[in-house]
């Protein structure tokens, strides 16, 4: 039996070594030796006694029976040697008996090499063995700024609490992320069940993903369950059976592909201009008339932002009040938003709006399931392939507001009132800002956060003096107050100057026009590989300010201007040479930021005095948004 095993490994171990030949690469062995970091740059961590995936074990300590063995572990001396007899008795024992005696090897990147203990790694190998017991030294190399040994510094610190070794992610902050997601908190120690659990489900998941073809993307497959388990959650999951198990890997392959694009997204700035050929309008393709949800997070007389989807959804009925039905449902919460999205359908909703970024994983998780319902999620930035997100470039009209408002502004000093800092919202503070040094270069913008734990921003007002503010964008019904768009405070009499609208009707409107036209499914053609995300402005009709009777005849002839030169996007507001809090963004007179940089700022302009506050600074209110669509790295 020993020596037909070795025949059959010999076999596999000379083919690898051709194949490593041909491509290039050497054959055999990697010695850790050659790749080991300069001495004094480097310590040594004993861990003891460590069951080491076979899989990572990549070559061996010293030079010395490298070359015993092809890149694969499989061994390449004669069949008559000595070597040969020894590794067939091994591998007789170890079908017979099982190999129990610890390997010693050195761990180094989170890949092992071995000390002493090769023909044992190379039978275990051959026998398809999962794991070999190993007494393990680690190799801990000096910190870099190197994208791999940030991954492997974050690594180490997980292992702390969980000392798992057969998972690794391709982009940094995932281990801190895979804590967070099977339910525990930074540091805390796994106990041995959870230990055994995770591993078992990992174990199960793998297997199907490569099965699949998960090889064959460019992800690892940590990288691809870490996505799963926080889009399906981790003890929803544990309780699938197989079956269950491959068919939701299977639905959710359009993730995983996406994973490997590292997030990437096609940002539709304008609506499609695609024109229909004429036969096509006079013998329009019959389809199934729509039923349209809209999943609000409060109520449209409690919040303002669900109060301007309300409006759009009550113009969507006036404006489609034969080819479209629509339905709304308030109150939702990422406890209840998988119930609400699913109610909709039931009740047979074939297009979905969920109208905050809190109820992405809901909603990913609806569309997966039912593939035939369109299902699009008021958000920016957001990188998912089952589902379609949209949202306002509303800093656009918040230029215009910081205009007014350095124009209306006696005493310099104006204040900014945020609510989460998302994407989007940093654009909002600092084109507002901008508006208001390009007519008062003296401005200063005050930035407060409603937000905010146990501050109280009306006193913050009064502290700084401001004559003008920037409140909520709309009022709320249910509240009789006078704070919104912006403000001119004068003792105790209040004067609203200006208000920026976002026209959801009509943003709405074009999107459903391109479902009944057939042009929906052309953008997805058109990016086969991203996700798609649109985020319209002026210059698509749906951005717009109202300047009230307030304002004087020069600026709002000004207000005019400004908005003709960026709908006809001759002008962006942040183009020219930009200064941050920290420093120079743009040198460069003829330059501006593109898109993507505006949706992803992290910065704040230098006439903002404030900051952006951490997670732990905000109420439990934000923190459903935050999680989705903080711009902090480490709240992602």
């Amino acid at each position: 039996m020993g020596r037909e095993d070795y025949s059959r490994a010999f076999k596999l171990g000379k083919r690898d070594y051709q194949m490593r030949m041909l491509r290039g690469e050497k054959p055999t062995l990697q010695v850790l030796d050659d790749i080991m970091p300069e001495r004094g740059s480097y310590y040594e961590v004993p861990l003891g006694l460590v069951q080491i995936p076979t899989e990572q074990i990549a070559g061996t300590k010293t030079i010395g029976r490298s070359n015993s063995f092809a890149g694969n572990f499989m061994p390449i001396l004669k069949e008559n040697s000595e070597f040969a007899s020894k590794w067939s008795a091994l591998s007789t024992s170890h079908v017979e008996e099982g190999i129990r005696e610890p390997i010693v090897a050195y761990e180094y990147m989170n890949k092992f090499y071995v000390l002493e203990g090769n023909k044992r790694v190379s039978v275990m190998k051959y026998h398809k063995a999962v794991s070999i017991p190993g007494t393990v030294t680690r190799i801990v190399p000096r910190r870099t700024e190197e994208k791999e040994n940030k991954i492997y510094y974050e690594f180490m610190e997980f292992y702390q609490a969980a000392p798992i070794n057969y998972i690794w992610f391709s982009k940094e902050g995932n281990f801190a992320k895979l804590q967070k997601a099977v339910g525990k908190a930074p540091g805390e120690v796994w106990s041995d069940e959870d230990l055994l659990t995770f591993s078992a489900l990992y174990t199960r998941f793998k297997a199907e993903y490569i099965a699949k073809g998960g090889n064959k993307l460019h992800i690892t497959p940590g990288d691809a369950f870490l996505a799963f388990i926080t889009l399906h959650g981790y003890e929803e999951v544990e309780d699938k059976t197989t079956n269950e198990l491959k068919e939701l890997i299977a639905k959710s392959w359009k993730e995983f592909e996406l994973l490997q694009e590292e997030g990437d997204i096609d940002l539709k700035m304008n609506p499609s201009q695609e024109k229909k050929p004429l036969l096509s309008i006079l013998l329009p393709v019959s389809s199934p008339k729509l039923k349209a949800a809209f999943i609000y997070e409060k109520t449209s007389g409690t919040s303002s932002w669900t109060y301007t989807h309300e409006l759009g959804r009550l113009y969507l009925e006036q404006t489609f009040p034969e080819e479209l039905q629509t339905i709304c449902y308030e109150n939702g919460t990422t406890e209840n938003a998988d119930d609400l999205i699913e109610q909709a359908i039931a009740e047979g909703c074939n297009l979905i709006f969920t109208t905050t970024p809190a109820f992405v994983q809901a909603s990913v998780k609806a569309a997966i399931a039912h593939p035939n319902v369109r299902i699009l999620n008021c958000s920016l930035n957001t990188s998912h392939k089952y589902i379609r997100t949209y949202y306002a470039r509303m800093h656009e009209a918040k230029f215009l507001m910081g205009a007014i408002a350095g124009a209306m502004a006696e005493n310099n000093c104006l204040t900014y009132i945020a609510d989460y800092p998302i994407f989007g919202t940093i654009a909002n503070i600092n084109a507002f800002a901008l508006g208001a040094k390009m007519i008062n270069p003296r401005a200063k913008v005050y930035l407060e956060w409603s937000s905010m734990k146990d501050v109280d921003v009306d006193e913050r007002i009064r502290e700084t003096h401001s004559s003008c503010i920037s409140g909520k964008d709309m009022a709320i019904p249910e509240e009789a107050s006078r704070f919104f768009g912006i403000y001119h405070v004068d003792g105790d009499h209040t004067r609203n100057l200006a208000l920026p609208l976002c026209h959801w009707g009509k943003f709405y409107e074009q999107l459903i026009r391109t479902i009944m036209d057939g042009t929906w499914k052309n953008d997805e053609k058109t990016s086969p590989a991203k996700a798609i995300n649109y985020w319209w402005g002026m210059s698509a009709g749906v951005i717009d300010v109202a300047c009230s009777s307030h304002l004087p005849i020069g600026t709002k002839r000004l207000v005019e201007l400004l908005k003709t030169t960026i709908s006809s996007e001759l002008f962006n507001p942040f183009s020219g040479i930009l200064y941050s809090q920290t420093g120079i963004v743009i040198a460069d007179p003829d330059q501006k930021l593109s898109p993507e940089e505006i949706m992803n700022m992290d910065w704040l302009a230098e006439n903002i005095i404030g900051t952006i506050p951490k997670k732990e600074d905000l109420n439990e209110q934000a923190a459903p948004v935050i999680n989705q669509q903080g711009v902090r790295k480490e709240e992602g």
